[in-house]
């Protein structure tokens, strides 16, 4: 599990497109922990892993994987209000 930590390829660290925003979002405890493991395992070069940056990776991905599944690659239409808090609507 101690692989050569420098021969590992990370993301440029300026992946950021503007101002930083709060969100409140809710996971599973034991992914939480894991993710926290992960950042902390991290921290140090070549990574220099945050909560915030592996948050924004992860997110930039599966946006990605989204809009390439779903909406032919090309971006989703802004959306006219703001999303309601609560449990999800059955489908």
């Amino acid at each position: 599990m101690d692989s050569d930590l420098t021969t590992l390829k990370f993301p440029a660290a300026a992946e950021s497109r503007g101002p930083k925003v709060r969100a409140t979002l809710y996971l599973p405890a034991d992914l939480l922990d894991e993710i926290r493991d992960a950042a902390s395992y991290l921290a140090g070069y070549p990574a220099r892993m945050t909560l915030t940056k592996l948050a924004e990776q992860a997110f930039r991905r599966e946006l990605q994987r989204l809009k390439e599944t779903y909406h032919h690659g090309t971006d989703f239409p802004q959306r006219m209000e703001e999303l309601k808090g609560g449990r999800p609507l059955a489908a």
